[in-house]
């Protein structure tokens, strides 16, 4: 289950799968994958014969349903949103914690050494890499990712994904690591030690790597690992000749390489996941590529963002939504029903909890932590805490409850500098990327809850009853 063409022949056995032949690299392919996820039940979409390219494929929208990401996560392949969610539940806390038991496995042989260039004859634009967007400023090879580095002191291993715009007519790439994360911490303590920075990066493989490599995997815990927690099995990979880092073997294409602090480029702007353009062409670490792999007629494994919903908005607000419930329910909180972090603001930017609400200040309390649990600090801006007779999940029932039980006045709390992004399209040019959130009690209040207007809706049990009597007149 590591590798790509075995995931890729499970989701054509259930129909998911959806080949696309004769599409052009620049801004057609990527603007058929945005049509693609914004219609109900999108499929993947596998990119063959892609114009300008005898060989060479780029696949979409591999996590965008709950019957592909349940496959990728090892929860089912026959999963709804509502089961999907529900199999989630206490996951990641689970993952994070047996991460150890699934060390990595070293090997030798894989189909990725099918074909091995060395640095100076590398031609990244020899692979049908995709200009996603119309204003994006260049080819970006770097989208579903998985971006390796190491910490240089306690050689933990990091896997992040990072966008990674083709440069120097294909012989090498930016990586546009966010200030902050744990591979950029990690280049930067390289540069202070050494002056030079050990890269990998894997740019087709088992989705399970874009989701670890997308989400907030626990400091210290590899994503390797957490991906073979995930799977039930470790994960095989290859040691780079010139890095000695790992690089996943059933990756269809893979780079090492170093990063180096006079090495830049001017890179972006991009089509990001907040669904604006991020800044102007700047600087960017390049990568100095030593070596290429790739297997025969190779799959990019494409993760392009842009307005919400995107190709992996699913699948973070899935997988935040149970880290968040699952960090709040370890740190101790009482009452902790539900979380949601809403597709709409790209699974980060709009959090919804639900509690049983059992004393004064205890709405505040849980807001408050969720706003700033690792799992979802990073570009938060509302945290919306309701009552447990509110599906957090449903955003009409989120607003009701925000517009019904909340006085701005007194249940409005606002938080000053904390990790935002120079990704948000709100930061001034220059300006230090931190941002404002928004802790909003949309519960009843604690006082009043006795008194508190009766909400005027059926009997639930009654409803149902109803439904199935009068099925016939209320079907679609």
């Amino acid at each position: 289950m590591t590798d790509l063409r075995t995931w890729l022949d499970r989701v054509e056995g259930f129909g998911e799968l959806r080949h696309v032949r004769g599409a052009h690299w620049d801004t057609e392919l990527g603007a058929i994958a945005e049509l693609s996820y914004q219609r109900p039940n999108p499929k993947a979409m596998l990119f063959e014969d892609i114009a300008d390219y005898p060989t060479g494929r780029v696949l979409t929208g591999s996590t965008g349903s709950a019957r592909r990401l349940g496959l990728t996560l090892g929860l089912g392949d026959d999963l709804d949103d509502a089961s999907l969610v529900a199999a989630l539940r206490g996951k990641p806390s689970t993952w994070a914690r047996t991460a150890s038991e699934f060390p990595t496995e070293t090997v030798t042989d894989s189909p990725l050494l099918a074909n091995v260039v060395d640095g100076k004859d590398v031609d990244l634009l020899s692979l049908p890499v995709p200009r996603w967007h119309a204003g994006d400023g260049g080819r970006y090879i770097g989208t579903g990712c998985l971006v390796v580095t190491q910490d240089p002191a306690t050689k933990d291993i990091n896997g992040g994904c990072y966008r990674m715009e083709v440069v120097d007519e294909g012989r090498s790439a930016t990586i546009n690591a966010v200030p902050g994360k744990h591979g950029a911490q990690h280049v930067q303590r390289w540069f202070e030690r050494y002056g030079k920075a050990p890269v990998v990066v894997s740019f087709g493989h088992h989705p399970v790597l874009l989701v670890t490599g997308g989400t907030e995997v626990p400091t210290g815990i590899s994503e390797l690992e957490y991906a073979g927690a995930i799977l039930g099995e470790r994960v095989p990979v290859l040691l780079g000749e010139h890095t000695g880092l790992p690089i996943p073997a059933g990756s269809e294409v893979a780079i090492e390489g170093w990063l180096r602090p006079d090495l830049m480029r001017d890179e972006g702007p991009f089509g990001e996941w907040t669904g604006y353009y991020s800044g102007k062409r700047r600087p960017a670490p390049a990568l100095e590529i030593t070596r290429l792999y790739h297997r025969d007629d190779p799959i990019l494994l494409g993760a392009p963002p842009g307005k919400p919903p995107h190709d992996y908005s699913y699948m973070r607000t899935a997988m935040k939504s149970a880290m968040i419930e699952d960090a709040l329910v370890g740190a101790g909180v009482p009452g902790v029903r539900g979380a949601w972090a809403h597709e709409a603001g790209g699974g980060r930017l709009f959090i919804a909890v639900s509690i049983e609400h059992r004393y004064a200040g205890h709405a505040r309390q849980v807001g408050h932590l969720a706003a700033q649990l690792p799992a979802a600090a990073y570009m938060n801006r509302f945290v919306v805490v309701v009552d447990d007779d509110i599906d957090v999940a449903n955003l009409h029932e989120v607003v009701w409850a925000m517009c019904t039980r909340c006085d701005p006045k007194r249940d409005i709390d606002i938080i000053d500098g904390t990790w935002g992004s120079k990704l948000d399209p709100m930061l001034v040019e220059g300006a230090p990327p931190y941002n404002s959130r928004a802790v909003i009690d949309a519960c009843r209040p604690f006082e009043r809850r006795a008194t508190f207007p009766a909400v005027s809706t059926g009997d639930p049990d009654y409803l149902e009853s109803v439904l199935n009597k009068w099925a016939e007149v209320l079907a679609p």
